[in-house]
């Protein structure tokens, strides 16, 4: 019999010898206490991993006359759990949650910084800003042909800006809307340092940059540079963001501007805007009746595409070159020359009616042309009522053509 229980102990320390020096070596250490009702407590103490960072203290079924041995201590490694503390993970999942809120950057990103951060989240937040912006510069020179407009305007002026990303998901995003609307309120406030073109500033984005800007949004808020604004909102969205162009229409005392955005998610944006502005001589004429057909006429603006006011405005280049194509077109008839000259006539008077806004046929009711409804108008206000200028402006337009442009050039220098 003791021969059998020393082959037992024997054979029990052998065991306990293997597992703790194959797993654990010397870095970790055990002790073992004990409690009134005669059971024996087990601490164990590790610097190998995180997860035994802390001692944890698991009350075993070993009687105290065997708390001291090697197989007490394996009976206390079959009972041992490792893990992070349910209460630590709700934690790190609630800061995960957080800085999420915040920032509306990627969930791996967010734990990412958190952990980098050691779980600070005001350090992981700065941390985040500083990878993004460093992530937008990378991608400032991909295509940005998405976005949206942005309107603002007062009793004399009206302000338009472009700004564009790579997605319409962004162009949806309320962070992104909120930085567009901003962007237009400050263009308003620019007062003209450029040509004056028909009551029509064009403001270029190198103009707004250095502006203060004040930014309202719960993620993105604060007083900061017109292109710093820019740059962190496209390192919050992940994608390329760019003030592209902006225009200030403004007009005299006597002057109606009427705007109007096509398709628009929220008031003061949309993808395509037409601007109009209607002057009176008589100041004390029907406002009224001005404003309503204004709105008519800027609506006509998005959907004809004008793009001259009158045919005597229409320039020579553009002129000459439609012209050359018409002629190009009659010739392959094979008719006389006389007959030639006719039909380029009859052709440029319709393209004529197609770019000139004044000679184009009112959407709203084709028997009237622009020019004739603004002659029924003047008669309902008593006074002589004309377009001092028109805008249109569409998200996009031009980008893939100068894209594509650019790539055939890259193309023919690498030949």
């Amino acid at each position: 019999m003791a021969f059998r229980g020393g082959a037992k102990r024997s054979l029990g320390s052998f065991l306990c010898n293997r597992v703790l020096n194959t797993s654990y070596s010397s870095s970790s250490t055990c002790t073992v206490s004990a409690d009134a009702n005669g059971r024996g407590f087990s601490t164990w103490v590790s610097s190998r991993r995180s997860s035994f960072a802390q001692a944890t203290e698991i009350p075993t079924s070993i009687p105290l006359k065997f708390a001291n041995t090697q197989c007490g201590s394996a009976l206390f490694l079959r009972r041992f759990s490792v893990g992070t503390s349910s209460s630590s993970s709700s934690d790190q999942m609630s800061l995960i949650k957080q800085l999420r809120e915040r920032t509306s950057a990627p969930i791996k990103d967010v734990k990412a910084a958190l952990i980098d951060s050691n779980w600070d989240i005001e350090a992981a937040q700065k941390e985040l800003r500083r990878r993004g912006k460093v992530l937008a510069s990378k991608k400032s020179s991909r295509m940005a042909a998405e976005g949206l407009l942005a309107l603002v305007q007062n009793e004399s002026k009206a302000a338009v800006i472009e700004l564009n990303c790579e997605t319409d998901f962004v162009a949806r995003n309320d962070i992104f809307q909120h930085l567009a609307l901003a962007l237009a309120k400050q263009a308003l406030l620019v007062e003209s340092s450029s040509q004056l073109v028909s009551g029509v500033f064009h403001v270029p984005s190198e103009d707004l940059e250095d502006l203060k800007l004040n930014l309202e949004h719960p993620k993105v808020s604060g007083e900061t540079t017109v292109q710093n604004a820019i740059t962190e909102v496209a390192a919050v969205m992940g994608e390329n963001v760019k003030l592209r162009r902006g225009i200030v229409m403004s007009t005299n005392s006597h002057g109606v501007l009427s705007t109007y955005l096509h398709t628009s998610p929220q008031p003061g944006l949309g993808r395509i805007a037409g601007i109009l502005s209607l002057s009176v001589e008589d100041k004390n004429s029907q406002l009224d009746a001005i404003q309503r057909v204004g709105s008519q006429l800027a609506m006509h603006v998005v959907a004809a595409k004008p793009l001259f006011l009158t045919k005597e405005l229409v320039s020579s280049d553009a002129l000459e070159s439609e012209r050359e194509i018409l002629k190009s077109q009659a010739e392959s008839t094979g008719k006389s020359q006389m007959a030639i000259d006719k039909i380029v006539e009859g052709r440029l008077r319709k393209y004529y009616e197609e770019v000139v806004l004044m000679e184009q046929k009112f959407i709203m009711d084709d028997t009237l042309t622009v020019k004739k409804l603004l002659e029924n108008l003047s008669t309902e206000v008593g006074s002589p009522v004309k377009i001092e200028s028109f805008f249109r402006m569409e998200v996009g337009e031009g980008i893939q053509r100068l894209e594509a442009s650019s790539a055939s050039e890259n193309l023919a220098q690498a030949i």
